[in-house]
This record gives structure tokens, sequence and C-alpha cells, in this order.
């Protein structure tokens, strides 16, 4: 996630309010609610009900506007895209997961008395 560097060495588990995560990427309140209402972004909410954004919903907020201002995608396809990048990260851990069972599987095999 190289984008969350441009937060600088805030910590992982920041979070910031509706109004300091709108100036830190640069839209407006309003937007950032637009996009939860799309179900693109998903802040968590603090016990009085007030939003929440993480570094990971900022860096969601980032791609949202460079798919839609840079590329020209609308908002429905960002909402594909956004889910399919979403399946393909999840996929991947998965993929990391079996590679290192079958590392382990292979150095027991290795390891097992030779018949």
């Amino acid at each position: 996630m190289a984008a969350i560097d441009e937060f600088g060495s805030l910590p992982s588990n920041a979070a910031f309010v509706i109004s300091v995560a709108a100036r830190l990427v640069g839209v407006h309140e309003q937007t950032l609610r637009y996009y939860e209402r799309a179900g693109l972004v998903e802040p968590a909410r603090s016990k009085g009900r007030i939003r929440l954004y993480s570094l990971h919903d900022l860096e969601r907020v980032r791609q949202i506007r460079r798919l839609t201002d840079e590329m020209g995608v609308n908002l429905a396809g960002v909402e594909v895209i956004m889910r399919l990048t979403d399946r393909i990260r999840e996929l991947e851990g998965h993929i990391e997961d079996l590679q290192g069972e079958v590392r382990r599987l292979h150095a027991e095999a290795d390891e097992a008395p030779r018949r």
C-alpha cells in the first residue's frame, strides 16, 4: 500500500473524523458521506456514531478519486472495480497461505526418515 506512505509515519491504527479525513484526501465531507451510502467506503463508528476513517479507508477514497477523476470511471464502475480488487487481494492472501502450507509439508517430508 504505497499510497499510505503519503500520510507520513502515522500509526497503522490511526482514525480520523470526517472533517480531517476529507481534508487529508482533498474531498468535501459530503463526498465521503456519498461514497459511504454507495457502499464504497465503510468507516468505523464511535460509540457516539461519529464516523472514523482509517488509513485503509483514506486509501480507498484516493483510489476512488483516481478512478473517477483520472480514468473517467463512473461510480457503478468504481464499485465493480473495487469489489474485484478486494476479491483479488483476498485470493492472493489465500494463495500465500497455501504456498506456506506446501512449503511446510515439503519440509516435513524432507525431514521424515527415509525408508
